[in-house]
């Protein structure tokens, strides 16, 4: 079942106007991006649902969650690699699959729109395999800030990254703010360098 196209929407941050589309559109694609968000580029990490797609020839938890986990690592391992860990981050998107199969029926969207409750969808995103706290809180901001796919409530359960300083994925809505979320990354970053020092 092809997923809904979704107008006037956008995160725009891969580079790629159709891996960008897909994070929008597909809802696994979202989770896989956020999954894959860890020791590589925000960009790269938002493009491998796209890639992963090419590969594969389909975006499907369920097919996902059928196969071995070795066999999406060796997908995961083509050249180029789908990240810098190929192989941990193919096993952890294989447990995301399996998890969005048994838990969601393989319908990644029910996460969040099963319940109005945001301690709920929440917590249903804290669940996810591979998602600590930071991450459930900027995949909650993404669904409140650039879906409106998010409980009335949610801000509550994202902070600090419901609020207006950007700082995440989340506050991605076009290359100005991109440019603006990586600046405030890599002052972070310094900033926590110089504290070491």
């Amino acid at each position: 079942m092809a997923p809904a196209k979704t107008k006037n929407v956008a995160i725009p941050i891969t580079g790629d106007a159709d891996a960008d589309q897909l994070l929008v559109d597909d809802p696994l694609a979202l989770l896989i991006g956020m999954l894959l968000d860890q020791q590589v580029p925000m960009e790269w990490a938002f493009r491998g649902p796209s890639t992963l797609r090419a590969r594969l020839g389909h975006l499907d938890a369920a097919k996902i969650a059928a196969m071995s986990p070795e066999a999406l690592e060796a997908v995961f391992k083509e050249k180029p690699a789908l990240h810098r860990y190929p192989g941990s981050m193919a096993k952890r998107t294989h447990a995301l699959c399996v998890h969005v199969v048994e838990e969601y029926q393989g319908d990644a969207a029910k996460i969040w729109k099963g319940s109005k409750d945001p301690a709920v969808v929440y917590a249903n995103i804290r669940a996810l395999p591979g998602y600590g706290e930071e991450k459930a809180k900027i995949f909650l901001a993404i669904l409140g800030k650039r879906l409106k796919a998010a409980p009335k409530g949610w801000e509550e359960y994202a902070v600090p990254f419901s609020d207006e300083q950007p700082r995440s994925v989340a506050d991605i809505d076009s290359r100005e703010a991109f440019t603006a979320v990586r600046a405030w990354k890599q002052a972070k970053k310094a900033a926590g360098k110089s504290k070491q020092d």
